[in-house]
């Protein structure tokens, strides 16, 4: 994990049992002696999720609703800290923080994750979009319990599902980053074969069928996580002045060299990609930016990336 990431070094289960008592009953110890988790039971991990936005990150109403992704909380983290280094990079090493730096989540979710973490870690400010209005409504029930959140959040439908900027992204606004966390599979029958991987690896004998949550939209779309990324290059290219850096997350190495060739056609001006790794899984950051050297100085003097 990312050397900033407060959860690099696994978990106090104890500690965080005691800030979020709910956490108790799904207590457990591995062979190696250490209380653990089963990773294969999803109400467990939502409770694991609680106990951690609560105790590092100062939220203490978050849930999601029955069947919803419930979205790893320390893989997420990584891929702010990421951001925050390649943003930092352009910034003379100097990390970015406060609310003048604003973030648009693509498909914010339910559990509103990545602007939890980003306010929490950086002092961000987002705009988080989803065409779910269910997982909307549940968002916005996670922020108005935290005012930092509520003051610092905007959670915004999108109501075409074939466009990811258009109808989210206002006239006058720019956006210093976009993240994204696609659906991964192209079908059901994809997602179930997942599901059966992790359930051999975590040790067990009979898969139950999927064995995590998600809702269809969150989980596969037609294409897959390439196709869904293509589309996303392309309309970035129609908001190439409104963002600085856009990413994604890229679960499938093998997708990289197909998503440059996609880069290619609507040539920006740089391309970076970022490898990730938490455990046994391994992942990639994929981002590209328009602007030239000129504008992205102007840039950041104009948005006070310096303070």
């Amino acid at each position: 994990m990312h050397q900033r990431n407060i959860h690099r070094d696994g978990y106090d289960m104890q500690q965080l049992s005691a800030t979020f008592p709910g956490l108790k009953s799904f207590l457990t110890v591995n062979p190696a002696g250490k209380e653990t988790i089963d990773f294969a039971d999803n109400q467990a991990v939502i409770a694991l999720n609680s106990a951690l936005l609560a105790q590092y990150h100062g939220v203490s109403n978050w849930n999601i609703p029955e069947g919803y992704l419930c979205p790893p909380v320390p893989g997420r983290a990584d891929y702010l800290h990421h951001l925050a280094d390649l943003m930092a990079r352009d910034n003379r090493d100097t990390l970015t923080h406060g609310p003048l730096i604003e973030v648009l989540d693509i498909g914010v979710g339910a559990g509103c994750i990545f602007p939890i973490l980003g306010s929490s870690s950086y002092g961000w400010s987002f705009v988080g979009s989803d065409i779910d209005e269910i997982a909307l409504a549940n968002a916005r029930t996670i922020c108005s319990g935290n005012e930092k959140l509520s003051e610092h959040v905007k959670l915004r439908l999108q109501k075409n599902p074939n466009h990811y900027f258009k109808g989210v992204v206002g006239s006058d606004e720019q956006f210093d980053a976009v993240v994204c966390n696609p659906p991964f599979y192209s079908n059901e029958q994809e997602a179930l074969e997942a599901s059966d991987r992790k359930w051999r690896n975590l040790g067990k004998n009979d898969s139950p069928g999927r064995n995590f949550g998600g809702m269809t939209h969150e989980l596969y779309c037609e294409g897959g996580e390439l196709s869904f990324i293509r589309a996303m290059i392309a309309e970035s290219f129609f908001y190439a002045r409104k963002v600085y850096w856009f990413t994604t997350l890229v679960s499938r190495k093998e997708h990289i060299h197909d998503l440059r060739r996609a880069l290619h056609k609507v040539r920006p001006t740089e391309v970076v990609v970022i490898p990730m790794s938490q455990g046994q899984k391994s992942s990639q950051i994929l981002a590209w930016t328009f602007l030239d050297e000129f504008q992205r100085r102007h840039w950041r003097d104009s948005r006070f990336w310096g303070n």
